[in-house]
């Protein structure tokens, strides 16, 4: 139980750890941005070729091409984003960046007089980018840190490692159209996360009440679920103050 007790928490350690943008190796950039909608001016290109040259590793959104090490631990990955603040007079831009549970853990503004949208924000985004150092992973030392824990765990306490993998074989839940693996975080938050997308499509924290959590969804939405009958049930929003039931019964 000691060893399982070590494994776990560096296991928490390790998706603690990093808090700035520098820490993280890998950043997903999106191919289209909500915020510009029909036109994003050539910005995501722009992003992607100044994140390279800060030596960080820019990810497809598609999960199926990002290398091992992401895959296995989503949370060493960076979630890229670019709003559109512009006024009247001026091209302004605010460059986020978001951790694996939808939380920013940086953003940046930059803003351009230069009138042409493309040039401008173009421009504008140069300046934001000023503050965002070269990328130093400490993660990946911390991450071969937790792969020998688990080794040494499967090698001291067998049984212990069974029984975990034959829960995590079970961590898989499903709607009918979608099939999401449950990735505990810690002992009060875990999160749903879809194969094929950088983004959680949930993450669940605890409440005072058994079995209810506070739900954000990959959206920003925050709603509520629980677990009915062995299901995880998401509440989604109608309007107008309805809510419909999302199920997703355990894969087997």
């Amino acid at each position: 139980m000691k060893k399982l007790s070590v494994l776990i928490s560096s296991f928490c350690v390790m998706i603690s750890y990093a808090q700035k943008v520098s820490d993280y190796k890998y950043v997903v950039v999106p191919s289209s941005l909500e915020s510009f909608k029909k036109n994003n001016y050539g910005l995501s290109a722009f992003l992607t070729k100044n994140m390279k040259a800060k030596q960080y590793v820019v990810l497809s959104e598609n999960r199926g091409q990002w290398p091992e090490e992401a895959n296995v631990n989503p949370c060493s990955v960076l979630n890229a984003d670019l709003v559109n603040d512009s006024s009247f007079l001026r091209n302004r831009i605010i460059l986020e960046f978001k951790d694996c549970n939808s939380k920013v853990i940086s953003s940046e503004k930059g803003n351009s007089s230069i009138k042409e949208y493309e040039e401008g924000f173009k421009d504008a985004l140069s300046k934001a980018l000023v503050n965002i150092s070269i990328s130093k992973p400490v993660e990946n030392t911390t991450f071969k840190q937790e792969v020998q824990v688990v080794k040494e765990t499967t090698q001291e306490t067998p049984k212990v490692s069974e029984q975990k993998s034959q829960a995590s074989k079970a961590e898989k839940y499903s709607n009918g159209k979608l099939s999401l693996q449950k990735i505990q975080i810690d002992a009060s938050q875990f999160i749903l996360v879809d194969g094929n997308s950088s983004v959680p499509f949930a993450t669940f924290k605890e409440t005072t009440k058994k079995d209810v959590f506070r739900v954000k969804l990959g959206s920003g939405e925050s709603t509520t679920g629980y677990f009915e009958n062995g299901n995880l049930v998401i509440e989604i929003s109608k309007g107008n103050d309805e809510y419909s039931k999302e199920v997703f019964a355990p894969l087997k």
